[in-house]
């Protein structure tokens, strides 16, 4: 484990703030290290009872591009994952889940962030209208699993959470298919 020699808070945001903290590692290794903490946040691989999973598409600032991703989003303060993922699923999609599992927790992006995601598959889904924030511009597509790993190999799926869920939601069906 490392050890802090010093911390200093370079900037406290809405969504994120960013640290600047002087470490000693292990084998007395001395470095700088800028650290963007994050709340965390949830991820939902819905699935309909076609078999379909939601995929969503909008506008990403940061890589100023429109991408597609599944649904997702920030964990609200005092918020539990699997909460937040209900949450998100009803205000970027309109849907209520019967059954929400969690699937894995992973970091986005270790090297410099403490963010981890809460990737959760809900089923038992009832259609409702949709709640998106003020400032995002959704739209929804159901899709085969097949169709949106085609959009994945095209490179038209980029985002790295949804190529998580699409490759832990192939090898499911594959293990249901093993006797």
């Amino acid at each position: 484990m490392a050890r802090v020699v010093s911390h200093r808070r370079v900037y406290a945001g809405r969504v994120l703030s960013v640290d600047l903290d002087e470490i000693e590692e292990p084998g007395d290794i001395r470095a700088t290290r800028e650290v963007v903490r994050h709340p965390g946040s949830v991820v939902i691989l819905a699935v309909d009872d076609q078999d379909r999973l939601v995929l969503v598409r909008q506008y990403r600032y940061p890589v100023d591009d429109v991408i597609w991703e599944i649904p997702a989003g920030r964990q609200d303060p005092g918020e539990s994952p699997e909460a937040g993922a209900r949450r998100e699923l009803e205000e970027e999609v309109g849907a209520r889940a019967a059954n929400v599992e969690l699937l894995s927790s992973f970091y986005a992006t270790p090297g410099y962030c403490d963010e981890v995601m809460h990737l959760f598959r809900a089923t038992g889904l009832r259609k409702e209208a949709a709640r998106p924030e003020d400032d995002e511009h959704i739209e929804a597509r159901w899709v085969p699993l097949e169709e949106a790993r085609a959009m994945a190999a095209r490179g038209e799926v980029k985002d790295a959470k949804t190529l998580v869920a699409l490759m832990l939601e192939h090898e499911r069906r594959q293990q249901r298919l093993v006797p």
